[in-house]
């Protein structure tokens, strides 16, 4: 077992400690006051500086938020990337309960803030996590009820994600896929890099302890079956899953298969090393007429089908920084000049695909050669939000009917969502989704009972094009 952490400070900016709990007294207070005279030692500004400071046996880590440092220090060797997700619960946990962390709320609250660290850490090894459990049994005055003699289910359950006894009239599941294109272009319009970063968020309302099984396009999972992966299959990297994921079936078979909390949470991330097409294309010419006159043409043209529209559309053109007004023309759209950015920025509310817009902009600055060419070399960056509008039926997703049936005898049936796919062949497609109830206290429930249903299934697409000169 890792090494586990000896104390949580909570410093203010000057280094003051305002809550500091130790778990195994093998470290003092005076720890806080080496670890920041540690920290403004080093040439780099502290909010920049690595995570892990290690002095005289002592490591610590630490992460800033607002204006309050969170740290730990421990004389073992510890897991320093468990801690670091330690922190960010910790984080987490009490913007739940303070709506925001800052050193102000926590001098408030520290009654509260002492029975937080209690239980999410014992003994230096962390323990619950999760907000809505903790919640259930250490109120603040705004979450005050009678106090329950006994722990909730959750904290003596294996399942410390998820109360038991959860109930709902009507079983749901939303799941959003979001993605980030990252795509950098060279001046002879070749691709040079592009990646995306993705993430599976879902909604959950489901009834007792659902047991969830969610199949996607992975090409491993799609050879092992001897299923055709031509078009439809994506290799995922870099993939991280919610604490609820059983992370054996996942390496035996690729079925992401899990119990999951109530309400929304991040399923997976992942990142998937992939040439993919801009789903806005952008081009750039400079036509420089005098030293204090230039001209900027920009061609911005959508690369997907027209049944889709992407929208929010942004993009960036960078201007000398003593430019004057630029006078735009747009052909949609509306453009303006943006001096704290040094650019001028072009918005477009809605793009269909397969269109093509234009702008022209007249721009004059009296600047020096050296600094033009080095302003018109700057990089162009264009963001897009896409929503993709293919409309498909999920014919082969699984859920359960809602757990209680209605008073006219006749079973309950599940709404009928549809499934939106993104265009793009590198985003992510459930390919099976299904869940079984478990044990139901209600005799006219159907105990593991499993029907045809269908879930939401929504795939936003954020773009980054950078184009260099």
């Amino acid at each position: 077992m890792a090494g586990a952490a000896s104390a949580v400070f909570l410093l203010d900016m000057k280094g003051r400690v305002l809550v500091w709990r130790d778990y195994r007294g093998d470290v003092s207070a005076a720890q806080a006051e080496r670890f920041f005279s540690k920290l403004m030692d080093g040439e780099t500004d502290p909010s920049s500086h690595e995570p892990v400071v290690f002095d005289d046996g002592v490591t610590y880590l630490f992460i800033q938020y607002n204006n309050v440092y969170v740290m730990t220090a421990s004389r073992q060797n510890c897991n320093a990337a468990s801690l670091l997700l330690f922190l960010h619960r910790v984080v987490d946990v009490f913007k739940h309960y303070f709506e925001e962390l800052e050193e102000e709320s926590l001098r408030d609250n520290f009654v509260v803030v002492y029975e937080l660290l209690d239980e999410m850490m014992d003994f230096g090894y962390p323990q619950y996590t999760e907000a809505k459990i903790l919640s259930e049994f250490i109120k603040t005055d705004a979450y005050k009820i009678e106090m329950t003699t006994r722990p909730p289910m959750a904290v003596t359950n294996a399942v410390s994600w998820r109360m038991e006894g959860i109930k709902y009239k009507k079983n749901e599941v939303f799941l959003d896929v979001v993605e980030s294109v990252n795509i950098l272009v060279n001046s002879n319009s070749q691709l040079v890099r592009s990646d995306v970063v993705g993430a599976l968020k879902m909604r959950t309302y489901l009834s007792g302890m659902p047991e969830c099984k969610l199949g996607l396009n992975d090409r491993v999972l799609l050879e092992a079956q001897g299923r055709a992966t031509k078009g439809k299959a994506i290799d995922l990297d870099d993939i991280k899953f919610h604490q609820c994921v059983r992370l054996a079936r996942f390496e035996n078979d690729r079925t992401i298969s899990f119990i999951p909390p109530d309400g929304a949470f991040d399923l997976m991330t992942y990142r998937l090393s992939t040439q993919v097409r801009p789903l806005i294309w952008v081009e750039a010419q400079v036509e420089r007429h005098s030293r204090s006159r230039v001209e900027y043409m920009v061609k911005a043209r959508s690369q997907f089908k027209e049944r889709s529209t992407a929208t929010n559309v942004e993009i960036e053109l960078p201007v000398p920084s003593d430019a004057t007004t630029p006078a735009v023309r747009t052909s949609m759209g509306s453009a303006v000049y943006a001096p704290e950015r040094e650019a001028l920025l072009w918005k477009i509310k809605s793009f269909p695909g397969g269109k093509e817009y234009m702008l022209r902009a007249k721009n004059s600055g009296k600047v020096s050669q050296d600094h033009r060419e080095k302003r018109i070399s700057s990089a162009s960056v264009g963001t897009v939000y896409y929503h993709g509008r293919r409309i498909r039926v999920a014919d082969d997703l699984d859920c359960p009917q809602s757990y209680h049936k209605p008073k006219s005898g006749r079973q309950a049936k599940p709404r009928p969502n549809l499934l939106a796919v993104s265009d793009q062949a590198y985003s992510l497609e459930p390919r099976r989704m299904e869940w079984k109830t478990a044990t139901c206290n209600s005799s006219a429930s159907p105990v593991g009972y499993k029907s045809k249903c269908y879930i939401t299934y929504r795939c936003h697409v954020q773009q980054k094009l950078t184009l260099t000169h």
